[in-house]
Order: C-alpha cells, then structure tokens, then sequence
C-alpha cells in the first residue's frame, strides 16, 4: 500500500520530513476494521509526533489521526460495522496512522460517517469533534439542560479545529454564553460563523476583553492553545468554584493561582481511552454516532476550511507547515493517492 512516512525526526522543511512510501497491506484481527481511507485531515498532534518522536530501527512512522474511508475488511470480533460501510474515525496514537491506503482501527473508536458529508468534509470533524465532546461534557461536566443558563463559557483559541466545532457544540447542547477568542479580523470572523455570542481578542488582557462585553468572569474556560502564556489572566477571569479545561501542553503553570476560588483544572486527551484500552473505550464509538447524527439534523457543521489536495508527502509538508505557523483557522483536509 502507498503511505506517507518517516524514518528520522526533522524540521518540516527537511527533504526526509516525510516520504512517499511502499508498505505492506496490514490485515484485519480481533476488533480491527481494515479500513480504505479516502481522505485525512491534519492536527497539531501530527506535527508534535513528527518533531518529537524519533522511530526505533529505522522502522517507518506514519502519523495521521483523522480519517474518513470504506471498510473493506474485519475481524473475528467485530460486529458494530460490515464491509463497504462508510466511517469516520481519529484511531489511536499508539497505533500506525492514516497518513495510508490501508489503515487498521478498533472498531469502539469508529462511527458511521454522516449521510450528507463527503468523505473529505467527514475527514475533518473526528479527533476535533471526540476532544471538543469529551471536554465539554465528560471533564467539565457542562449540563445541557435549563441549568447552564446565565453561565458562560470562555474558549480561548476557538479558531482552530477544535474550537471551532466547541463553540457549535456549545450553542447548540447547552444554554451557555459562548465567548471565543482570536486576534485576526479573518479568525474573529471565522469564530463568529461557528457561533459565538461574543468574540474576544486574546492578545489584549482577557480581564480586560471580558469587562468590554459585559461579563467579567467565565463559570466554565478552555484554553486551547498557549495556556502558560494566559494562564494568570485564565485565572483571573474565572468565576468561583469555576471549571478549567486545557488540550495543549504548556510550560509549567503555577496551578495555586486556582486555589483561593476552589477551580477545578481538567486535562483532556482524546487519546486516553485508546492508549489505555479504558472499561468505556466505546464511548468515542457513541460520540461519533451522536456527531453524525447531529451534522445530518443540520445541527452543527464541518470544520473544513482547506483542501490541500491529494495524500502525498509534499503535500501533507504544506499542511504541517501551516499548522506550525499558527496561523491555521478550522481544518486542513486531504484527499484520495
């Protein structure tokens, strides 16, 4: 099968950075759908495994953590899907990833993809739409009835992938204010679209942007990106016995600050139920089920924002190039060898 790889960690603009490969079809065992892939999207995540994750042996490394394809195989134990279904999924980072023709992936992380989606705009939403579900609603807790109204949600970086399908989530399952940041009028714009009530600019003091709009303090923050950078106007701008969400991985933050308004600090990995094969590890399965069916019903919409053309290193170069400048909004997608 035709792959994109890498055998030795380097700058994005190396040659080797990542290569056209030839690999052995990988087959089907277990839980394991083997899965054609038809278009991936790219994330952070791509770009922190490529610069910090060094193959042993001379071993090919393919990363990719968002996909949309058809089954084509199964195995012994499977039997939530069939060949020829269509899914979408994010699989798991200690597995080979969809950077591929074949990939294989435990079908309890997979759902059906939507009806009305492509598989380039499916490709999009997986591994944002499971960190922005898990976030919201198994970390933080937000309830989705009558309860949350009058509270508020910060979410600062809301114009990157999955602030941007959080700020949906948020508008339409609970009764939060929905306050995003970001510092360009494109991503302002951007954010606004997703549907925030209200947009922020995070290279201002957020006190100070909070006071601007008539809510000083947020019952519920998540920060998404540069959180030591914020982390003391975060707590600032927290109200008492609030909740405090984070995905990124910051320099060390002094957590007291939390302390005097008893916050509580939640991490989330979407990972974690696939790296530790988790009692509930099903439970992506029924998000992503819950997501499809949501984006059919017309109640939230794909993240995609580029397409930069078909799976092949030089252009999956381009996305994470992108992606480390910072200055991405909603998703990069890829699709077809």
């Amino acid at each position: 099968m035709r792959a994109v790889a890498y055998q030795a960690s380097h700058p994005i603009d190396h040659p080797d950075a990542l290569v056209d490969v030839t690999l052995p079809d990988p087959v089907a065992s277990g839980h394991d759908l083997l899965v054609e892939v038809r278009a991936v999207s790219v994330n952070p995540v791509d770009t922190k495994v490529r610069r910090n994750t060094q193959p042993e042996n001379g071993a090919w490394k393919v990363l990719g953590w968002d996909a949309a394809g058809i089954v084509r195989a199964v195995g012994p134990s499977v039997t939530l899907f069939k060949p020829g279904d269509r899914v979408w999924y994010a699989g798991s980072i200690a597995r080979a990833g969809s950077n591929s023709e074949l990939q294989l992936v435990d079908e309890r992380i997979v759902g059906k993809m939507p009806d009305s989606l492509d598989f380039a705009a499916a490709a999009a939403m997986p591994l944002t739409g499971l960190t922005a579900w898990e976030m919201l609603f198994h970390r933080l807790q937000v309830p989705t009835g009558p309860e949350a109204a009058g509270r508020s949600i910060l979410i600062i970086g809301a114009a990157g992938g999955v602030g941007s399908i959080m700020v949906q989530l948020a508008r339409k399952r609970t009764n939060l204010t929905v306050i995003g940041t970001a510092s360009r009028p494109e991503s302002r714009a951007w954010v606004e679209r997703q549907g925030a009530h209200h947009v922020i600019d995070h290279s201002q003091p957020i006190s100070q942007e909070m006071q601007r709009i008539g809510i000083p303090q947020a019952d519920y923050i998540v920060s998404l990106t540069q959180t030591d950078q914020h982390f003391a106007q975060i707590a600032e701008a927290i109200a008492p016995q609030g909740r405090f969400g984070l995905i990124d991985d910051p320099a060390p933050i002094d957590v007291r600050l939390l302390k005097r308004k008893s916050v509580s600090l939640h991490w989330e990995l979407m990972f974690t139920r696939a790296l530790f094969q988790t009692a509930d590890m099903i439970a992506q399965h029924e998000i992503l089920s819950e997501l499809s069916r949501l984006v059919d019903a017309g109640a939230i919409s794909s993240t995609v924002n580029e397409s930069y053309g078909t799976i092949s290193a030089d252009n999956l170069k381009r996305a994470h190039a992108m992606l480390e400048s910072g200055r991405s909004r909603g998703k990069i997608v890829l699709e077809g060898f």
